[in-house]
């Protein structure tokens, strides 16, 4: 039997809060908290963040809508469909946003499909883009995320630089052969500050490039999380989970300035027999989901297997001026984030049951002093809570009963109040019952 995250504890609150949604069908992000309730012996598909705010891409910028730093957003995107959201950009700070497209996981994926971001100003002319794609080996139904930025350090264009109205185009790309159902969309906009005086204006050209020694001692279990939104907190150590058979599981570690981060998944050993092209994928995410690296290409054949990413450079704000692209995106401290996907095609050759995933993550360098914001870093940042939030760590039963708290004080005096209260009437009396036996 698979090992259930984020399903046992917490089910009174969860109970009481499900009604609470059920009362309140104009709550923002319910529908995605539902979707999370599946059999145990199922993958569990990406969670878009339940606060996430819903949008409707436009089909032109005269009617797109605007969006506001800070916050995640859903949507859903269909084949060949090009969708247009508005910035409302000033001269000084730095935009990035992102969109990760999630699949359903019975949906068939073909080599080619993809996911587009691109941003651009008033007159059309691209700021940035970014494109993730399904690639071979192993191409099977996973999260896509794509981030398109509008900076305005060090370049010499003149274009994407003046206050006004920009736009974020995401577009899709399917295959005929691929499932042409809607791929849910889960959007978010961050801003950066401007520097209080000059900055860096060339990338470093040396640094560190031989990974050090993995993380030694017993390694831990720590379940992953279903998405960015519910990313599991970790620090440097090993850790273990349990993984099903076209299932992504997610984590975000602090990484401050000057800091380098290495990481390293190895899937357990199995009986059965066949191999596997293409059988995990591993991928490093900046705090504004950009993609670091990301590789995929391991042959699994039974035997006990693991990937690594590349090396990586320190967190710099100067590596944004790196001609290379995985350089460019560890330009800012905060919560990057880690993505391990195992192959529907493992369960096929394998059988159908959660499997052993180890984790190895390194965060090696001392931190140093951030390049000196005009204003608040935010989540271009570490702070002592990150640190102690990794420490920690959290399950997606932690997520979910955060969660469904917040749903039950949203619920307000009412009719989720009213469900609240009778459900805590029964647990009383079943208390009072069981002790009088």
């Amino acid at each position: 039997m698979k090992r259930l995250r984020g399903r046992s504890r917490g089910a009174l609150v969860a109970a009481a809060a499900m009604c609470v949604v059920a009362a309140q069908p104009g709550l923002p992000g319910g529908t995605a908290l539902a979707g999370t309730a599946r059999a145990a012996d199922q993958p569990t598909p990406y969670a878009i963040d339940p606060r996430a705010t819903r949008v409707e891409g436009a089909e032109t910028t005269s009617t797109a809508e605007s969006l506001q730093p800070g916050v995640t957003y859903r949507d859903s995107i269909e084949p060949g469909k090009r969708l247009v959201y508005r910035l409302d950009l000033d001269d000084a700070a730095n935009a990035y946003v992102s969109a990760t497209a999630a699949p359903e996981l019975e949906s068939r994926v073909a080599y080619g499909d993809e996911l587009t971001v691109r941003m651009e100003d008033s007159l059309g002319k691209e700021c940035d883009s970014a494109q993730a794609r399904m690639l071979p080996p192993g191409v099977y139904p996973r999260p896509l995320t794509a981030s398109a930025s509008r900076t305005l350090d060090g370049t010499e264009d003149e274009a994407c630089r003046e206050a006004g109205p920009y736009h974020v185009i995401v577009e899709r790309k399917s295959k005929p052969t691929s499932t042409q159902d809607p791929w849910q969309l889960e959007l978010r906009y961050l801003s950066e500050p401007k520097l209080t005086g000059a900055g860096p204006t060339e990338a470093a050209e040396n640094w560190p490039t031989a990974s050090p020694e993995p993380p030694s001692g017993a390694s831990e279990q720590r379940e992953g999380g279903a998405g960015f939104a519910d990313a599991v907190e970790l620090r440097q150590g090993q850790w273990t989970a349990a993984i099903d058979p076209g299932e992504s599981l997610f984590y975000r570690v602090p990484v401050d300035w000057g800091q380098q981060l290495f990481t390293s998944a190895e899937l357990g050993g199995s009986e059965g027999n066949g191999v596997v092209s293409g059988a995990m994928s591993l991928a490093v995410y900046n705090p504004a989901r950009g993609l670091v690296d990301s590789v995929g290409s391991m042959s699994y054949s039974g035997k006990r297997k693991s990937l690594s990413t590349e090396p990586a450079p320190p967190v710099d704000y100067a590596n944004r001026f790196s001609s290379i692209a995985d350089e460019r995106a560890m330009r800012f401290a905060g919560w990057y984030y880690v993505r391990v996907s195992l192959s529907p095609e493992v369960g096929e050759k394998f059988g159908q049951k959660p499997y052993d995933v180890t984790l190895r993550v390194t965060v090696d360098g001392t931190a140093k002093n951030g390049p000196g914001y005009d204003g608040p870093a935010g989540e271009f940042s570490v702070s002592d809570e990150n640190l102690e939030q990794a420490d920690n760590g959290s399950t997606r039963e932690n997520a979910e009963d955060n969660t469904t708290m917040t749903l039950v004080a949203a619920g307000g005096i009412g009719t989720g109040t009213v469900l609240v209260l009778g459900l805590g009437g029964w647990v009383l009396v079943a208390r009072r019952r069981e002790a009088g036996r």
